[in-house]
């Protein structure tokens, strides 16, 4: 049976720092197509950043320069830097991996940035 557990959420100042982490259970983490997602009340989730199963780092333009995705295999967990948080920053974190046309996903922590 396959789990992703986020944590890492809370609640941050304005332009702080909050690392996520993703551990992964019953799946090798860099087997498939990873990522981080977030989703804001009232809005769609959104792809934050991700690590294509052997292709480069993308980011969304939003959090490029200040997000940073990473992967310990030893640990087979997933890592969100997250710097210079912002106000707009505020959603609940998932992540996510695709493989062999499944779609796992963790049960998202919350991050809330206040101003």
């Amino acid at each position: 049976q396959v789990q992703l557990v986020e944590s890492g959420g809370g609640l941050v100042q304005a332009g702080g720092s909050q690392r996520l982490s993703c551990v992964a259970s019953g799946i090798i983490i860099g087997i498939g197509n990873m990522g981080w997602y977030r989703q804001a009340p009232g809005k769609q989730r959104e792809l934050v950043a991700a690590v294509p199963r052997g292709g480069s780092t993308n980011y969304a333009d939003s959090v490029k320069g200040r997000f940073t995705i990473s992967v310990d295999n030893a640990k087979n967990t997933m890592y969100l830097q997250m710097n210079n948080l912002k106000p707009e920053d505020t959603a609940v974190y998932y992540c996510r991996i695709q493989y062999l046309f499944r779609d796992y996903w963790g049960q998202g922590t919350q991050v809330t940035v206040s101003s």
